[in-house]
């Protein structure tokens, strides 16, 4: 059965690429797309994103979303495109001041130092895209979560989405990619948010993975031969507890044939989420 997707990423070749993500971002959508869901495509539109070259176009209904986060009211806007040489589409969220000012390093200052304000950037996100669903007139089945920028969007579902009409029924999956320092988000962006840390989740500092697999329908975890993603996930107490929700998929190099191997795996997954 064909579902209809919302793949949520901070990453997609060419428009913004640091890491394998970006390449990801650009192959798995095409190949579930070849397999006849319809997908969709959000990340945000930073600054260095040329409009004129990727034929970035107005979307009238797209214009000034609001939305409440951090105790303030919000207005987000987003454009159109597509993937280019494919017809995946991909919807660029715009905010002048969470997502323009960023270079192409994207989480980082060019000294390799973190952004101190990632977690409130990303869980900004988050929340916004689940805002704009209404906007597109479209309702997905599936939304497809990857790595720590949207790992809270099941916790925002649960917590501020799921019971209106228009969101009902829609199935949350995180796909992780790695293990990084950026996972960790603070206690204090959890309470900005206005989202409810799990209560067997304690400290300063969350996993930002562990919080989001408590209201996830599905967990994918990405292997590759550099790292094993899914045995270093089952040390976190967070993922153990829920370990039935959690499928292992290996993406051993970045031919065609690979990536059509964790597009498969990931639709099997997809299609017995009811």
């Amino acid at each position: 059965m064909n579902k209809k997707i919302f793949y949520l990423t901070p990453e997609i070749c060419p428009f913004a690429n640091t890491v394998e993500l970006g390449n990801f971002s650009a192959k798995i959508p095409l190949k579930l797309q070849e397999m006849g869901h319809d997908i969709r495509t959000i990340i945000p539109k930073y600054g260095f994103v040329s409009e004129r070259k990727y034929i970035l176009r107005e979307v009238i209904r797209l214009r000034e979303i609001p939305f409440s986060f951090n105790g303030e009211d919000q207005l987000v806007s987003a454009k159109s495109a597509f993937i280019p040489r494919t017809r995946v589409q991909v919807y660029f969220l715009e905010h002048p001041e969470w997502f323009k000012p960023l270079s192409n390093l994207l989480y980082k200052s060019k000294n390799g130092r973190p952004y101190s304000d990632n977690d409130m950037r990303f869980a900004f996100f988050s929340k916004a895209t689940l805002a704009t669903l209404p906007h597109l007139f479209w309702k997905p089945d599936i939304i497809l979560c990857n790595d720590w920028t949207s790992a809270l969007v099941p916790l925002f579902y649960q917590q501020h989405f799921i019971n209106e009409e228009f969101y009902q029924d829609i199935k949350t999956v995180l796909l992780i990619h790695s293990l990084s320092e950026y996972m960790q988000f603070s206690k204090e962006a959890f309470k900005n948010a206005d989202l409810e840390i799990p209560n067997d989740l304690k400290g300063n500092e969350i996993n930002v993975f562990e919080a989001g697999a408590q209201a996830a329908d599905h967990i994918f975890a990405l292997d590759s031969p550099e790292e094993q993603v899914s045995t270093e996930l089952m040390k976190l107490p967070g993922i153990n507890d829920v370990q039935s929700k959690v499928t292992a998929i290996k993406l051993e190099d970045n031919t065609p044939e690979s990536y059509l191997k964790v597009a498969s795996s990931i639709d099997l997954i997809i299609q017995d989420l009811n």
